[in-house]
């Protein structure tokens, strides 16, 4: 399949993005991402009368959220755009381009927003009404907590799909760390001259806002939370299950935040880009699911179905991203897709910046963006496991004329 939408290059941002009950506990997700889009839109010079589609990905239900995408572009000022809501746990983010994609390639639309947003601060407390159970009591469920403890098909928290694949493939605690070591590192990058790297999509200083939006009530200068491992600290902790290989420092934290890109026509995408010289061009897409709670392993046929569908090989991949809220998950996909450990997510991962479900894969996609432009282009990868023992995988190629 010949994909006719394109990413302007420099039309997407992100939110720095702050561990759970941090900056932005208290902000509500959806209000918060039409906040930031409408200041990063004016920032870009982009009238909001261009957008013809949006999609609003999210996976922590925010009160009104029942209004999803058209509630979203009315704050922003969109009063006359729809379009729907999408969500699929850690793989909403590719899932969300790729319903802006298809959209701008039936030309349904020529330029779709695609605004992901999620907040594991805070999150709601759902009470489900039952007539029939004792005394007419219903049941509760605590969103976030609840569903990340226990897989309603297996009855298993996400830790046992962790740890399932580690005894499966031999991964030790140790090599789990030296991989934190390393994706800590490779984060620095990101950092340095000031931020540089981040600042491409990010603003900074970035400005927390209260939550009515009327004032500023704190200042970001990067992600918030981040952790500094050392081989002594790692070394000292022990596994999070007993007989396990999991520590709490071999995996991601819950987080906040929001991202957002546009999707248009080539056309369109010359117009809005930050150098019309630079094209962005989505080559494949993959889905996939593998075997009850080993969630880390679907990371590797999802790249191979969105690398079958770009027609291209790994050995062809300048850059790659993956979503590992675990580290045991870039030791598989290493082993199994036969790269180098080391040579994968550079300038920052999910594992590193935090887990904030919708907006990680938006996030994740735009840093392979910019780190293909620093290499003067190429193809890209980004891969990223999901609930459900599911992922998505996207291929794009960066082109410099």
């Amino acid at each position: 399949m010949e994909f006719k939408a394109e990413i302007p290059y420099g039309a997407y941002w992100s939110t720095p993005f702050a561990r759970w009950q941090g900056s932005y506990a208290s902000l509500h997700s959806i209000e918060f991402a039409a906040h930031v889009a409408r200041n990063e839109l004016a920032r870009r010079s982009i009238d909001p009368a261009l957008i013809d589609f949006a999609v609003m990905g999210i996976s922590v239900p925010q009160k009104h959220a029942f209004y999803g995408a058209p509630w979203l572009l009315g704050m922003m000022g969109c009063g006359k755009v729809a379009g729907p809501t999408v969500m699929q746990a850690c793989a909403t983010g590719v899932r969300a381009l790729l319903t802006g994609a298809l959209e701008v390639q039936t030309g349904a639309a020529s330029a779709a927003l695609v605004v992901t947003c999620d907040k594991t601060s805070n999150g709601p407390h759902i009470y489900y009404p039952n007539p029939r159970g004792t005394g007419g009591t219903g049941s509760s469920e605590d969103w976030v907590l609840e569903n990340f403890s226990n897989d309603p098909l297996g009855r298993h928290p996400m830790l046992a799909t962790a740890e399932n694949v580690a005894s499966k493939h031999g991964f030790s605690t140790a090599e789990q760390h030296d991989v934190v070591l390393r994706r800590e590192a490779q984060y620095q990058d990101a950092l340095k001259d000031d931020a540089a790297f981040l600042k491409k999509f990010m603003t900074l200083p970035f400005e927390v806002p209260s939550p009515n939006f009327k004032k500023v009530v704190g200042v970001l200068g990067g992600d918030e939370g981040v952790s500094q491992s050392t081989v002594e600290g790692l070394a000292a902790l022990k596994p999070v299950r007993p007989e396990g290989t999991v520590t709490f420092g071999g995996q991601t934290h819950p987080a906040d935040g929001n991202a957002a890109m546009f999707v248009t026509t080539p056309e369109l995408a010359r117009r809005l880009s930050r150098d019309p010289r630079i094209s962005i061009r989505l080559k494949g897409f993959g889905s996939a699911r593998t075997s009850l709670a080993f969630m880390p392993e679907a990371t590797v046929p999802a790249a191979q179905k969105a690398l079958k569908q770009a027609g291209l090989g790994m050995d062809q991949m300048k850059a790659v991203k993956t979503h590992n809220p675990f580290a045991l998950n870039d030791l598989y996909f290493a082993k199994e897709m036969g790269v180098d450990l080391d040579s994968f997510n550079n300038f920052g991962c999910s594992l590193v910046w935090g887990h904030p479900q919708a907006p990680m894969g938006t996030r994740s996609l735009i840093e392979l963006i910019e780190e293909l432009v620093l290499r003067g282009g190429g193809y890209g990868l980004f891969t990223g496991c999901a609930a459900g023992d599911s992922a998505m995988a996207v291929v794009l190629e960066v082109v410099e004329t």
